[in-house]
Order: C-alpha cells, then structure tokens, then sequence
C-alpha cells in the first residue's frame, strides 16, 4: 500500500487497533513518517450518519447543537484569533468551514462580517446545515472532491478534520486554489510525534475507525508548502487562550466540585505549549498557512 502523502511504498503496520470491531491497522510511511488507516476495503465515509451523532454507533461523536450556547464561547475566541490573520483584504470576506458539522462555526463567523460556507461529507448534519443557510452555501461531499470556487475564500477552518480525510494533499491542494492571496487557513491536529502520542502508542485516543491521517509537525508543514502555501505557523495546542476552554467546560458541570476539572484542563493547556526543538510534551497542535 503506497503513502497517501508521498506515494512511497516503504510503509509498515506500527499498530493494529484492537478495541473497535472490526480491527483495524495503522501503517507509518518510512520515508515520511506519516501514519495513516489500512481501509482494506472499508468506505472512507461511511461513518458519519445519524446514529455518529446521536451515540448509536461505536465511532460517536457530540451533536454540537446540545452545546451550542457554550461551543460559541471558544468559536468566537476562534474567529477573533482567525480575522487578525486574514491578510486577504477582502471588502466583503468569506469564510469556509470544512467539516461544518451543524453550522455554529459559520453562524460565528457570519456574526464576525464574513459570510460563511460550508463542507460536510454527512448527508445528515450537512443537510441540516444546508436548511440553516441555504442550499448555495453548503457543500455536501467530501472536500478532496468537491468543486471549491477559485480564489474565493479570506479564511478556511479545518478542526478537527483533516484526520478524517483520506487524500489530505487533494484536499489542501483544493482548498489553498479556493482562498484569495493572502487568505489563511486554519488545521487543528494531533502531533503524532508529540510525547503524549508517543507515550500512548496503540492505546492513544486519536487512534478511531473514522480517523484516516496521521501527521506530526514536520510532515504536515511540508504538505502544506507543497500545497502552494507560501508560508506556515506551527501553533502547539490552540490558537487562542486558556478562558474560553474554561467557560466552554461549565456547561457539563452539574455541581462545585466539577470546577476541580479546571485545574486538568489548564495544566494540560500549558503543557500543551511547551515545545523546545523536535521536542513537544502535548500531541495537540495548529498550522496556520497562507496563499
């Protein structure tokens, strides 16, 4: 099986994933070091319907509109770190949301003068989001595939996304036509060379039946220069500060003591940014780049 990323054929299998069933394996390319899921047959896409978001499969994820009210606390800390780094210029901007889910972060971004778009590869969710903003502003699919508009985009989030894509130099070289110059987009990632992945190995929680790429730090920079980025930002952790994570994190307290979790959650933001060299002591990482 060739390298997604480079197209090398020295891969091996560095983990089979034995928790979920079916089991499945993670190669890691040897020229590269990317890591990315053995399909062996599975659709790439096949997970996102509505038991994902409703907890009825094994691969779940939350259905943000249960917490939307606090989602949009870190979503407008997001977009306020966001429109600081559109360098594009643009009288009136526009914004894509890649993996829109059911639309909060384009609702803020709408609410910040952009007006926003959005790329769902769920027919569930993204239908949704097609009623909340209209059928020309939602693109259901996936964004390897879809027809992105040229030259069109101030800034383009991707959270949590890139992950689940299985061509992500197809992807990127499709959206980095679609931004203006000047234009940023947003990549929130794990550093599979990060010590906290790294001490994880098999058993680290990134490792999902729905998670299909695999980067660290040096790789991914090099896909997006190779993209047609002119130029990158490693980030480690987020791109916004420790408040809002705080805030957002209330909404599931249910009494006092819950504000112990607090001191979890701003340890492992501090750590999070504590990179020196090749060394990171986190596996939670953002990339900036712009055309």
């Amino acid at each position: 099986m060739r390298c997604p990323l480079c197209g090398s054929e020295k891969g091996r299998i560095k983990y089979r994933i034995e928790r979920f069933d079916p089991q499945f394996d993670i190669r890691e390319c040897g020229v590269c070091r990317f890591q990315y899921r053995d399909l062996n047959g599975v659709s790439a896409y096949s997970f996102y319907d509505k038991d994902y978001y409703e907890g009825g499969a094994e691969f779940t994820y939350l259905d943000e509109r249960t917490l939307e009210d606090a989602s949009r606390i870190v979503w407008r800390a997001r977009m306020k770190a966001l429109t600081k780094r559109d360098k594009s210029g643009a009288e009136v901007p526009c914004f894509l949301d890649v993996g829109c889910s059911f639309g909060g972060l384009m609702k803020v971004a709408e609410e910040n003068s952009y007006r926003a778009f959005g790329v769902e590869v769920s027919e569930y969710s993204g239908g949704f989001a097609k009623e909340r903003f209209g059928v020309d502003r939602v693109f259901v699919g996936s964004v390897e595939d879809i027809e992105l508009p040229d030259n069109t985009f101030s800034a383009v989030t991707m959270i949590e996304v890139i992950e689940h894509i299985a061509d992500p130099a197809k992807a990127l070289r499709n959206i980095c036509r679609s931004l203006k110059p000047g234009g940023v987009v947003l990549i929130q990632t794990a550093d599979m060379h990060g010590i906290q992945a790294k001490m994880a190995g098999g058993n680290y929680h990134y490792y999902l039946p729905g998670h299909l790429s695999y980067f660290d730090r040096t790789n991914l920079r090099k896909l997006l220069l190779a993209s047609g980025f002119s130029r990158t930002k490693y980030i480690g952790g987020v791109e916004f500060g420790l408040l809002p994570k705080l805030l957002k994190s209330r909404a599931s307290f249910s009494k006092f003591s819950d504000y112990i979790k607090w001191v979890r959650i701003s340890f492992y933001h501090w750590l999070s940014k504590i990179t020196v060299g090749p060394l990171h002591l986190t596996s939670s990482m953002v990339y900036l780049a712009w055309k």
